[in-house]
């Protein structure tokens, strides 16, 4: 008896409650994450783990290794290589959870910052593809929940395991340079400082150079491709976000209805006596929103860092709540946050038939061909719509290279404009046996031609004008229409070109691309 009563204390437990919300966010993933397609940057990545490096033009190594251990141990299903983002969205509730406790939250407080989380379209999506993104925002809240935990207990040997997850974390993302820098500024501007004066923290900051290094190594042999690729974005950018705009874009990603929570959560730090002693971790918001208005950072750059705004925040509401005596609210919030998400979730979670989707978004005003910074978006925003036509491109090209005679397919070669061309030919290509791609785009470029000649080429899209400058016939073979996929992979010529005019090798410097 008394071990029945013990097994029921603990699976009503507090934790245990934690642990059902982090299996709902699994379980959302695991049930929607195969719906629609490839998401493009997901077929680059999995190239990227064909090459592996301790550097890529564009990114960190991390996610390469990932999505080749993903195949290894699960292969290159859909649900394949999207379980690890939902493990780690997973992991973001329990963390953002666990952040609460320390905070002096209950349960009610577990479940309001919980549901922030699983609610919120930015790491709705994210969790849904293989992306850095997605394993993000878990290394910045680990950081804040170790160093919460150094702060309140006086454990400075914790400073050992904060070096080895932010050097991880670098390992995923440069952006966890950024949340460092805020947060050692943050403790700067509060009396921890004198944290500092520790040896421990020392040390662990050498860990994570350590772990950092190689990939310092690689950009300075290589160099320093990803500043050169950093300056492109800047100076071709079309379009600059408002500060004004820039903070509206953070009450989109993180849910409307979860706004009051984080900047309660703000409030919590920074104002109140009960936050006094985190001070530090509203400072560390405040830098990182600054900083990323003052660079022009793109509006999800900040999103990492609000469960850490939804744990303070969600205890700061409980404690209103009790004070006040208003129990009935903790329902109402609750149940509102449920419904709000649930209106929400289909922008960001494949659960919809695509056309449903479609009529859906227009119900809810979210109107079709709204402009990126770079793109006019068509039928779907980019998000889904970099899910659609990578099956069709590689299709047509097949059928291009089919009607080549045997001698020209023995030395053909496929051009793609861009990564998620490349990486479509290479994925999908194998079954139609076609030649690896090459590209001037982003990594594709330090991977060079592959030895080909380029005397029979199969350049997908791009101009016939501009072809004819390195080639002497130049045939257009096909067109390839994709009604979903972004308008500039839809309508998408297809080339045959021989006779180049200039070894490929010499030409190669000019197809350069980082952007």
């Amino acid at each position: 008896m008394r071990k029945r009563l013990l097994s029921r204390q603990l699976l009503l437990s507090d934790m245990a409650v934690l642990y059902y919300l982090a299996a709902l966010k699994l379980a959302l993933h695991f049930l929607t994450n195969s719906q629609y397609g490839y998401f493009r940057d997901e077929l680059y990545y999995i190239d990227c783990g064909e090459h592996l490096d301790w550097g890529y033009v564009d990114q960190s190594p991390l996610i390469a290794v990932v999505a080749k251990a993903t195949r290894v141990l699960l292969g290159d299903s859909l649900f394949a290589l999207r379980f690890f983002p939902a493990v780690a969205g997973a992991l973001l509730v329990l963390i953002t959870g666990l952040m609460v406790r320390e905070l002096g939250g209950n349960r009610f407080a577990q479940v309001l910052a919980a549901l922030c989380v699983i609610i919120a379209p930015a790491y709705l999506f994210m969790h849904t593809i293989l992306t850095m993104n997605a394993f993000e925002p878990l290394f910045w809240m680990l950081c804040a929940y170790l160093t919460i935990l150094i702060v309140k207990n006086e454990k400075p040997k914790f400073w050992l395991l904060f070096g080895l997850v932010a050097g991880i974390g670098l390992m995923n993302k440069h952006s966890m340079l950024f949340f460092g820098f805020a947060l050692i500024a943050g403790l700067l501007l509060t009396p921890f400082r004198r944290i500092f004066l520790s040896r421990w923290v020392w040390l662990g900051g050498l860990i994570a150079f350590l772990i950092f290094l190689p990939n310092i190594i690689w950009q300075i042999k290589h160099g320093f491709p990803t500043i050169e690729l950093l300056r492109n974005v800047e100076t071709s950018k079309n379009y600059l976000a408002s500060p004004f705009e820039f903070f509206g874009g953070q009450i989109v990603l993180m849910h409307p209805l979860t706004l009051p929570v984080w900047l309660a959560g703000l409030y919590f730090y920074l104002v109140s006596e009960r936050g006094k002693q985190f001070r530090f971790l509203g400072w560390t918001y405040l830098i990182l929103l600054v900083v990323f208005i003052v660079l022009h950072g793109k509006v999800y750059y900040l999103a990492p860092v609000y469960p850490m705004l939804f744990a303070s925040g969600a205890v700061a509401i409980q404690n209103v709540v009790e004070q006040h005596r208003r129990r009935w609210l903790k329902p109402a919030i609750v149940s509102v946050l449920i419904a709000g998400g649930i209106v929400i979730a289909p922008l960001a979670l494949p659960v919809l038939p695509i056309e449903t989707f479609i009529r859906y978004a227009n119900f809810l005003g979210v109107r079709e061909g709204v402009r990126t910074e770079k793109h006019e978006v068509g039928r779907l925003p980019q998000h889904y719509a970099d899910m659609f036509g990578w099956e069709n491109i590689t299709a047509t090209v097949a059928r291009v290279y089919a009607s080549l005679s045997p001698e020209e397919q023995a030395k053909c070669v496929v051009f793609a404009q861009n990564f998620g061309e490349a990486g479509a030919i290479d994925f999908f290509g194998r079954a139609y046996h076609l030649p690896q791609a090459i590209s001037g785009h982003q990594n594709y470029y330090l991977w060079g031609t592959k030895g080909y000649s380029g005397e029979v080429t199969i350049i997908i899209g791009g101009k016939m004008e501009d072809h004819q400058k390195v080639f002497s016939q130049v045939e257009e073979a096909a067109i390839i229409t994709s009604e979903y996929a972004m308008p500039y992979e839809n309508n998408l010529p297809v080339y045959v070109c021989r006779a180049i005019k200039a070894p490929l090798n010499s030409i190669w410097p000019q197809v350069k691309h980082y952007n």
